[in-house]
């Protein structure tokens, strides 16, 4: 799963799609979800939850053992976000928070923070960080499918 506002939710959209998709290798599609994605939950949550809440109740309703949030916010300050991660956090799943410099607390398992204080290159730096991260999880899938096909 993977959250984040603005700019950061169209970051997580993509890093979602190249995990179904691909990035540059042929695999199996892998599991991933962008918790921004959907519109009806956006308002729906917003409106019975507040708009703090519209991240945190999809992991509450979502996640699942084995499941990991990636969590976008280039202030470290975005409330939905850093309420997402401790819902993720309580369920027992890893976190991965993605930041700008001096994020308001470390709310994550892996906390990777750009040292700017400039959204656009703290948004440039999260792109090739979360393009790097495909082909790290990538490279596992297709030698995880490799080494089954020698087994």
């Amino acid at each position: 799963m993977a959250c984040g506002n603005g700019g950061s939710a169209a970051d997580a959209q993509h890093f979602v799609a190249e995990l179904v998709g691909r990035m540059s290798r042929d695999r199996r599609a892998l599991p991933a979800l962008s918790l921004a994605s959907d519109p009806s939950n956006l308002t729906a949550l917003s409106n019975d939850y507040g708009f703090e809440r519209v991240f945190a109740r999809q992991v509450e309703a979502l996640g699942a053992p084995g499941d990991v949030l990636l969590a976008i916010t280039t202030s470290g300050r975005s409330r939905n976000v850093l309420a997402a991660l401790e819902t993720a956090r309580q369920a027992g799943l890893p976190t991965i928070l993605l930041t700008g410099a001096d994020p308001s607390q470390p709310a994550a398992d892996i906390v990777i923070a750009v040292p700017s204080r400039h959204t656009q290159r703290v948004q440039e730096v999260h792109m090739a960080i979360l393009h790097s991260l495909c082909e790290r999880i990538e490279a596992h899938f297709v030698c995880e499918a490799q080494n089954r096909t020698t087994e």
